[in-house]
């Protein structure tokens, strides 16, 4: 069965991958990954903050933030409690690069230029195939606007495409006016992939000690169902290649993923709770409904349940939301 795909310009098997995530740390988990029939590596972040760090100096950065809110400092990790620092990320990368044979994706977490054109040249040297822009970014700033938000984002991209040749994916959270729109935008910087979406971590609070707890929940099936809804929206309307992050836990969610338009599927929750080896099995499944089905290939599928075969997707996105309140129980 002919799984093969597109994406960032790399002619794939298949669209399965590992998402960012601590996975990529272990040169053993790799060498898994890959045996398991990755088609691509992601690696995990490297954050803005790390960068600042190594750039300004802890003592520097402690300097900028103390008068104005001493206590936002906590809510970072300490340097030492990142995976990677810096230097040994691109060392990590070239490390990854002499292991495996399929592409290498890293990836910069943050909002701002401020030190990504440096490392996003030094990743490429590093021998980095492609680049997954993080734009993790929470507005709490009641007087920041969201042209303002959405501008700098813009301009972090559009920069980083000048300084390096390999191809960028941007990966993005579903909180926008107009996602849409913002996913145009992204194709006049000319981003090569957009990815939906990362995840924002909900902290929780603990109410006897008074203290913000961090809390990661892995996803489940039913996370995918917001990216199934973008990426039939967007597909056909956007130049970059799409890809699919978060909820895909089986051979059908994968499925779904690639006809909602996704050129790729990304895989972290899944791999984290069953090992790197259920990527082989989400791939044997994908082969083994396409057989039942009756496809010949993967692409016969792509994009085939998106808004782009819709004459008219806002009425059909409307009549939805009103079918699925109204079926309540019934």
């Amino acid at each position: 069965m002919d799984l093969s795909t597109t994406y960032l310009g790399f002619s794939l098997p298949h669209p399965l991958m590992p998402g960012a995530s601590p996975l990529v740390d272990d040169l053993g988990t790799v060498k898994r990954l890959e045996d398991a029939g990755a088609a691509a590596i992601v690696m995990h972040s490297l954050f803005e903050e790390q960068i600042n760090h190594e750039v300004l100096g802890q003592e520097r950065a402690v300097e900028m933030h103390e008068e104005s809110f001493a206590e936002a400092l906590s809510y970072f990790p300490r340097p030492d409690e990142f995976r990677l620092g810096p230097d040994a990320y691109l060392e990590q990368i070239r490390k990854i690069k002499a292991a495996v044979r399929v592409p290498v994706i890293a990836s910069l977490n943050g909002t701002t230029p401020a030190g990504w054109l440096q490392y996003a040249t030094l990743i490429q040297q590093a021998g980095a195939d492609a680049l997954e822009l993080n734009l993790y970014y929470l507005a709490t700033q009641a007087w920041e606007s969201a042209d303002v938000v959405e501008r700098r984002k813009l301009d972090a991209v559009k920069l980083v495409k000048q300084a390096v040749k390999i191809p960028v994916a941007v990966k993005i959270s579903p909180y926008f006016t107009s996602l849409a729109h913002f996913a145009r935008a992204l194709d006049e910087v000319e981003a090569d992939g957009i990815v939906l979406f990362n995840r924002f971590y909900q902290p929780d609070i603990d109410i006897e000690n008074l203290e913000v707890v961090p809390n990661l929940t892995l996803s489940h099936s039913p996370t995918l169902r917001l990216r199934l809804r973008w990426l039939a929206i967007l597909f056909g309307h956007v130049k970059a290649n799409l890809a699919c992050s978060g909820g895909v836990h089986t051979p059908e969610d994968a499925i779904k993923a690639v006809m909602a338009g996704a050129s790729a599927v990304q895989v972290v929750s899944a791999l984290l709770r069953q090992g790197p080896e259920h990527l082989a099995v989400l791939r044997r499944g994908m082969e083994q409904w396409l057989e039942q089905h009756e496809y010949e290939s993967l692409r016969q599928m792509l994009g085939s349940m998106s808004h782009r075969s819709c004459p008219n997707p806002q009425a059909l996105e409307r009549a939805n939301y009103m079918k699925v309140l109204q079926s309540w129980g019934r």
